[in-house]
């Protein structure tokens, strides 16, 4: 199983517990409010918001809760709070550089917090561009392998502007140029093929492979800065060996 589909697999695990403490329905609910006040109330113009509904209804997000944040993307609802995305970089422990997805109504008190963690376990907080280097930005869909046909996967994610489409025992995945995400996502939905994961993310251009301890020690950093309402999603160079997958697995049973 290729590094993405690894951590697919850890952050997919985790989300029973992220759910358990209503951590999903908060990103979820920031989601829908960026998508909509960027591109508009209209799932079907707006593929941000149609993506960010998919994933709410999928993780049982109640039909009203949905409505209304996206009402207060729009501003059909005004409840006088204003969101901003915004990303910042660092280092964790053992020099993985880290990239931190936030969307906050207080940028000073998320900074302030990121940073705490960070100094906490031993990194350090970094300007803009610090870390950013070492990512690309990509189109990213995953879909369990299990009954499905390889290569008529491989044809549509080609035809659709796809760069690589990778395999393992549980998972297939898709990687594509950002501006081709709309239309391999349409052609993989024409072609009855549902994604389990379909967003956009950041990709580590290079690596690294720590011991056992030293990923369980910077997973630890990277599950404090999950519990941190304001944090979306993070990325990271950390490459995990089976050994720490194994590890990790075994932790969260």
């Amino acid at each position: 199983m290729s590094g993405h589909s690894k951590w697919a697999t850890i952050k997919r695990k985790k989300g029973a517990t992220d759910a358990k403490r209503g951590a999903i329905f908060t990103r979820l609910t920031r989601e829908l409010v960026m998508a909509a006040r960027e591109g508009g109330g209209d799932p079907d113009s707006n593929f941000r918001l149609r993506l960010a509904v998919d994933k709410a209804r999928g993780s049982n997000m109640p039909k009203d809760n949905i409505e209304r944040a996206i009402k207060r993307g729009t501003g059909e609802a005004k409840d006088g709070v204003v969101f901003e995305q915004v990303y910042y970089e660092g280092y964790g422990p053992h020099g993985v550089a880290i990239m931190i997805e936030c969307v906050t109504e207080n940028k000073n008190r998320t900074v302030a917090e990121v940073r705490h963690l960070l100094s906490r376990s031993g990194g350090n907080l970094g300007e803009g561009g610090s870390v950013a280097w070492q990512f690309n930005r990509v189109a990213y869909f995953s879909l369990p392998a299990a009954g499905v046909n390889f290569d008529k996967v491989f044809e549509v994610a080609v035809e659709g502007g796809a760069e690589d489409v990778s395999q393992d025992d549980e998972t297939i995945e898709i990687i594509a140029p950002v501006e081709n995400f709309k239309t391999l996502m349409d052609a993989l939905r024409a072609a009855k093929f549902t994604p389990e994961e379909a967003e956009l993310r950041m990709i580590a251009t290079n690596e690294m492979e720590l011991s056992v301890e030293q990923t369980m020690q910077v997973m630890r950093t990277i599950d404090s800065l999950e519990e941190l309402d304001d944090v979306q999603n993070i990325y990271h160079t950390m490459k995990f060996s089976d050994e720490a997958m194994a590890a990790l697995e075994s932790a969260e049973d």
